[in-house]
């Protein structure tokens, strides 16, 4: 009889559970001699389903919609990988894991993470940077860390992407003649108050204080309420878009859910990005503007550049913009080449004119 081959997978250390080798590590508690211990936290959840006890925590952070789809997108991909002599597993089932058999099944050591690095490597940097901190939550809520040797690819530093002065002319008279009853409100508010798209559709009639020439903005990203300013223009834009509004009520009264809302779809619904994203392609095209180069962020970016431009200091723009930390405003900073080079005409030109008057 031929002597069993001492290499074989029944000779390993891997740790099988009662699902058949499904929950499979090959850093089993008695190869190693010690035994694994959870933060002291999630002692008591240590039996329960993972996944429920997971996305608890995540609500708790108020994490954004976007955040959470991301996070969710990463953990299944990084979840269902697979290791050499494992029996692939349905993401379902794989959820109904416990705490603890998620904490071996995530264990740094064990490759699987070496092997899901690998899977996204022909990924673009931005996006495996985005799945890394997905992945990285996920370790440090269980009690591991992410080790040293899983490097985060440096991505390019890209200037924020503006439309010229023509463009923004020409978008602003197709906004004015557009027969879309929301389109001259969308462009003005965003470039006026530069609101993300998140922020614009979630407004409501009462975070408007026209008399104060200002919103707040409740709930925006991070879930930190600001307050926004108004110019005359989006009083104007805002005043004239009421008599829109109300025959849409009229002619489609809208359900408890949409009611408040500043703007409204056609079928008396709040607004939603995709809306607002189609908006920027029927628009673009009305501008003769390339649609990749229009999107609510772009009038964002104006919007910031524009204040730049005019004095304003980079704390109150980070302000106005609502964003957490400076590094993401100081991006500004950087100018194109184009707004450079009318800002060296212009000083020149003014240099050249005192230089007249002297002489």
């Amino acid at each position: 009889m031929r002597k069993k081959n001492e290499n074989t997978r029944e000779n390993l250390p891997w740790a099988e559970s009662q699902s058949g080798g499904h929950f499979a590590t090959p850093f089993s508690e008695e190869s190693l001699g010690v035994s694994f211990g959870l933060p002291s936290r999630l002692n008591r959840l240590a039996e329960l389903p993972w996944f429920n006890c997971y996305e608890m925590q995540l609500a708790s952070e108020k994490k954004s919609k976007h955040t959470l789809r991301s996070y969710r997108t990463s953990l299944k991909q990084f979840i269902t990988t697979v290791l050499p002599g494992e029996m692939p597993a349905s993401y379902d089932a794989l959820q109904n894991m416990t705490v603890k058999e998620l904490a071996r099944w995530i264990d740094p050591n064990n490759g699987r993470l070496d092997f899901w690095v690998q899977s996204i490597s022909n990924l673009s940097p931005a996006t495996i940077n985005a799945r890394m901190a997905a992945i990285g939550h996920l370790m440090a809520w269980i009690g591991h860390r992410v080790p040293d040797w899983i490097t985060r690819p440096k991505k390019g530093r890209s200037l924020p992407k503006t439309l010229a002065k023509k463009e923004i002319e020409r978008l602003k008279e197709a906004a004015a003649t557009s027969e879309n009853p929301f389109a001259h409100l969308v462009i003005t508010l965003l470039l006026d108050t530069g609101m993300r798209v998140s922020e614009l559709c979630a407004l409501n009639r009462a975070d408007v204080d026209i008399d104060d020439f200002s919103a707040t903005v409740v709930e925006g990203k991070g879930s930190k309420d600001r307050l926004i300013l108004f110019t005359n223009s989006t009083v104007d834009s805002i005043e004239a878009y009421q008599s829109i509004r109300n025959e849409i009520v009229v002619r489609h009264p809208p359900t408890d859910e949409h009611r408040d809302a500043l703007i409204l779809n056609r079928r008396g619904r709040r607004l939603t990005p995709r809306a607002v994203q189609k908006l920027m392609d029927s628009m673009a095209d009305s501008a003769d503007i390339p649609r990749s180069k229009l999107s609510p962020h772009t009038l964002r970016h104006n919007f910031a550049t524009g204040l730049l431009e005019r004095g304003a200091d980079l704390v109150s723009i980070q302000r106005l913009l609502g964003h957490a930390n400076i590094s993401a405003t100081r991006i500004y900073l950087e100018i194109s080449d184009q707004s450079l080079r009318q800002i060296y005409h212009r000083a020149q030109s003014a240099m050249g004119s005192e230089q007249t008057e002297i002489d």
